[in-house]
């Protein structure tokens, strides 16, 4: 898994786009320490459930290099710090300071709250569970605003898909899950695009995106994920909920 992450952070490196972006910033190479422990934490052997999500967020990943990576959860949950450097272009609004960054990324706050808050330590949740994202870096246009892959020019999300696409391979090889579970459409997407490729039995299944940018995610979103894992099977409505 650390040599696959290296291979993609190095490939995506090498990549250049189009307007509309403007800045790129890519966490596994500039924070690579908390993302390789994170990794090697949690990352090892086979995962019954992986959790695919889409790309960093500005407040999450970017900062921990960490999936989602909301600043406390990462630290304070899951116990992993270590040094992350700057980029090296950055947009003033959207500056790099690692953990002491005082910015929370919505998305990470609501994903990684529902884990801990139904599993209690993190050892529990990821024992046969992962997080991962497709694509590892994060877009900014001009402006500063976050631009998703799906927002990329044409050609240029068909070279990030091809390097994207090898690793998400490799990854589901390596953790051989019995399933898929996209976080948002577009991973769901590319699950599908590639499950067959790999020759992978698992299941897919996908859930709403916990961004405060999707109307799904301001109404109950751990609710409602709760509910569509735990009637797909992918979790036991009899697992008894930790106190947070």
């Amino acid at each position: 898994m650390v040599r696959a992450s290296r291979r993609l952070a190095a490939a995506c490196g090498k990549i250049s786009f189009h307007a509309p972006v403007a800045y790129v910033y890519n966490p596994l190479q500039y924070a690579r320490a908390p993302h390789e422990q994170y990794i090697r934490t949690f990352g090892e052997g086979r995962k019954r459930v992986m959790f695919l999500g889409m790309n960093p967020g500005p407040w999450g990943m970017a900062q921990t290099g960490v999936p989602f990576g909301e600043v406390s959860a990462v630290r304070d949950w899951m116990g992993i710090n270590g040094p992350v450097h700057a980029p090296p272009q950055m947009h003033p609004r959207v500056t790099v300071k690692g953990f002491a960054t005082s910015r929370a990324e919505v998305s990470g706050t609501r994903l990684w709250g529902l884990m801990r808050k139904r599993f209690g330590g993190p050892e529990d949740f990821f024992r046969t569970q992962l997080v991962v994202n497709y694509c590892p870096l994060l877009f900014l246009d001009l402006d500063g605003r976050n631009l998703t892959p799906d927002k990329l020019t044409r050609a240029d999300r068909q070279v990030l898909e091809r390097e994207c696409d090898a690793h998400l391979r490799a990854v589901i090889k390596a953790l051989e899950p019995e399933w898929l579970v996209g976080v948002g459409k577009f991973a769901v997407t590319r699950l599908e695009a590639v499950r067959k490729e790999v020759g992978s039995a698992g299941r897919i299944l996908g859930i709403p995106h916990p961004s405060p940018a999707s109307p799904l995610a301001n109404r109950d979103w751990a609710g409602a994920v709760t509910s569509i894992l735990c009637n797909a099977g992918v979790w036991s409505p009899l697992e008894s909920e930790s106190p947070q």
